[in-house]
């Protein structure tokens, strides 16, 4: 759930080509994704997992492999060891 979120903001992104997210190597930074671009990105993911990630610039020297699992292993910190299933919270909340 968490790297289709990431690579659905990418795909939406116009400076991003669709091929180099096919690229285990690729760097955030390398994919046309500005400064910018990356703190968004994250702050979707921030207002979706309900917590603030430290120090958002150091994903831009990161695969995407690597960043979701930094990602995933602070959400899993801040939620018991558990990620949280978004679709069955958004259900539950009546926002789909």
């Amino acid at each position: 759930m968490l790297k289709e979120l990431i690579l659905d903001y990418l795909r939406q992104q116009p400076d991003v080509p669709v091929d180099k997210l096919a690229d285990p190597a690729a760097k955030m930074g390398e994919l046309g994704l500005d400064s910018l671009g990356l703190v968004e990105m994250l702050f979707e993911i921030e207002d979706k997992y309900g917590f603030q990630i430290e120090e958002p610039m150091r994903y831009g020297t990161m695969t995407l492999d690597e960043v979701v699992a930094d990602l995933e292993q602070a959400i899993r910190a801040r939620n018991n060891g558990e990620m949280p299933d978004l679709a069955a919270q958004a259900a539950s909340s009546g926002h789909a």
